[in-house]
């Protein structure tokens, strides 16, 4: 009777181990899965609203939320941001700091030698800003001698240092400032400068949230499409292939839609046969 007693608790035993073990396994699998993850880092500077903003000391906007539902459920990626200077964006791609970027970019021949672009996630033409009590500027034929305040190395830096090469008897008056889109916007309203060329998303969000009803928008004409995309560092091509089979998918659902109309207020998004 003591034997049967004995097996019986060792059977128990037993059985408890191999529970216990299972349980351990199923544990380490999910753990090794997990850790077999690739994280991937997307840098950005934190603006402009709506694009990029920190609310509630987060990080959210068009673009961040747009990232995280291309990463969502994926069993291959995990995504983290990582806030940095504009100049800081492009070289930690370039050193392999950063697999992804997002900060309102727009396309541009000199990025796209570098860099590589994943489908376009939104449509953002520019504008140009006067003060609506200045008749001086009614478009950019009428920026030679005027002032305006450009950060280093953006589309619009480069596209009025572009002017002033094509205009060196007229040049417009470029002061550089390290200034958030809201702080140019602002000394715009009061007078510091003569015009700002952004893009109207950014602008008519700036406009209304902070009050600067002394502002008027001129639309300018393009010959290319006027779009947003995320940016890949060299060498980034398998993941390029994810991102864009995902932005595929988010258009299609809907997804793009929605959250363009939660952040911009109405529909901005690029022609579907653009996204390739």
């Amino acid at each position: 009777m003591k034997k049967i007693v004995k097996y019986s608790s060792l059977a128990a035993l037993a059985l408890v181990a191999a529970g216990v073990l299972a349980a351990c396994s199923g544990g380490a699998k999910k753990e090794g899965a997990a850790a077999s993850k690739k994280e991937i880092i997307v840098a950005t500077n934190g603006s402009p609203k709506p694009f990029i903003y920190e609310e509630n000391g987060e990080l959210t906007g068009y673009e961040i939320e747009v990232v995280r539902a291309i990463f969502k459920d994926s069993d291959k990626y995990d995504v983290k941001f990582e806030k940095t200077e504009w100049s800081g964006v492009f070289a930690g791609l370039d050193a392999d700091r950063y697999n992804m970027a997002v900060n309102n970019l727009s396309y541009t021949k000199e990025r796209a030698e570098k860099y590589l672009y994943a489908a376009p996630i939104a449509q953002n033409p520019n504008v140009l800003v006067v003060k609506k009590d200045d008749s001086s500027i009614k478009s950019l034929a009428d920026i030679g001698g005027k002032s305006t305040e450009v950060v280093q190395a953006t589309t619009s830096a480069k596209q009025l240092e572009a002017y002033n090469a094509e205009h060196p008897d007229n040049p417009t008056i470029l002061n550089y400032t390290k200034a958030d889109f809201q702080q140019i916007m602002v000394r715009l309203s009061d007078g510091q400068f003569d015009y700002k060329i952004f893009d109207k998303i950014g602008v008519e969000t700036v406009i209304k949230n902070q009050g600067l009803d002394n502002l008027k928008v001129i639309e300018l004409p393009s010959d290319q499409q006027p779009y947003v995309y995320p940016l890949l560092a060299q060498g980034q091509d398998e993941l390029k292939s994810f991102v864009d089979k995902r932005i595929k998918e988010l258009y299609k659902d809907e997804t793009l839609e929605k959250l363009s109309k939660q952040f911009f207020g109405d529909t901005y998004l690029p022609a579907e046969a653009d996204i390739k």
